[in-house]
């Protein structure tokens, strides 16, 4: 089965969706299997794709910092998830955003525009675009549809530094990168040593080069590269402890923000009959049914972590297939074939 794995994604570096791919199946004991294949850069094909490589995890930051850290504050018993935001966050107050739920922005219901476009509506400024955001009519009532949307995790992440006094990089170190054992993972621009280790991106058209060790996302570099948004970047080891702690949540060590009343909490249908159905930033994989209980966030960047509670399993897959293109639909089929046989392979590890 394993060979299969490789087999596929092997494929997948010939017909150029990706460079190279890195990934690891597993279950609530940890790591089942793992692998790698392809190259860093098309054009120092010596330069190979290692278990170790940094990715720009792109929008499982939203996993990773945002849904970990508000899991953690819920936890602390810091908020009540269908109280309005101005009960706790002055600065929302008289504006629409004020109220609207943290399990509306978690379910993508809130009604909030849906695009990011910072820059274009809000300037340069840090604080400018962050009261911008704020204060941005809603573009529909709370509750009335799922419409997935940068701005849900951005306003989250303010939201959580708000309760926390603390930046959102600081508040995701503490309560779960470092408690987990997730020593690599943190937000760009990354040092020199790590940014040599890291998988490139899109091609910057300002420097005629592919993006390494700087977050892709624009909006996350216009704040400095700490964004709710997008902006982390990983490695396979750090996704690996963090999803066996959702599978087996620890009781030694650091505690960890969030533990499993939260993760049952997000893996469950959370949208009331809308659709497409969501948890809390998690949603049902596609081509599963809701009995197989196989939840799954992506990154733009060719990112992909997927978890399934009841089955007692986890996958995640890394690429950088931004590097050739934004075209989503070669790497989508590459994942969900990923997907079932990192899944089988885990039932037939499992079985030895």
């Amino acid at each position: 089965m394993i060979d299969r794995i490789e087999a596929l994604l092997g494929e997948g570096v010939r017909d150029k969706v990706y460079p190279g791919a890195v990934w690891a199946v597993g279950d609530s004991t940890g790591t089942k299997a793992s692998g790698c294949t392809g190259a860093l850069d098309p054009d120092e094909p010596e330069d190979r794709m290692q278990l170790d490589t940094v990715f720009d995890a792109a929008s499982l930051t939203k996993i990773l910092a945002v849904w970990s850290s508000i899991g953690a504050l819920w936890e602390d018993g810091r908020l009540d998830l269908d109280d309005q935001l101005a009960t706790y966050w002055p600065e929302v107050t008289g504006y629409e955003l004020g109220r609207v739920t943290a399990r509306q922005l978690l379910t993508h219901t809130a009604g909030v525009p849906l695009r990011a476009q910072l820059k274009n509506q809000y300037g340069t400024n840090h604080d400018a675009i962050r009261k911008g955001v704020l204060r941005e009519p809603l573009h529909r009532p709370p509750g009335e549809a799922v419409e997935y949307t940068d701005r849900a995790a951005l306003i989250l992440g303010f939201f959580a530094e708000h309760l926390s006094g603390m930046p959102l990089d600081q508040l995701a170190t503490e309560r779960t990168w470092q408690p987990l054992g997730m020593g690599t993972t943190r937000f760009g621009p990354l040092p020199a040593e790590l940014a040599g280790r890291c998988a490139p991106t899109e091609l910057d058209q300002e420097t005629d080069t592919h993006l390494k060790g700087v977050a892709h996302d624009f909006s996350a570099r216009l704040l400095g590269g700490v964004c709710g948004i997008a902006g982390a970047f990983t490695v396979l080891h750090d996704l690996a402890n963090f999803l066996h702690h959702m599978l087996a949540p620890s009781t030694d060590g650091p505690s960890v923000g969030f533990g499993p009343n939260w993760i049952a909490q997000s893996l469950a249908i959370q949208t009331r009959g809308l659709e497409p159905a969501r948890g809390l930033f998690w949603h049902p994989a596609p081509g599963t049914r809701a009995a197989d209980d196989v939840w799954v966030h992506y990154g733009f960047t060719g990112t992909a972590m997927w978890i399934s509670p009841t089955n007692n399993r986890w996958a995640t897959l890394l690429t950088n297939k931004l590097f050739y293109t934004r075209d989503r639909q070669p790497l989508a089929e590459v994942r969900d074939a990923f997907r079932e046989l990192a899944f089988t392979t885990i039932m037939a590890l499992s079985r030895d």
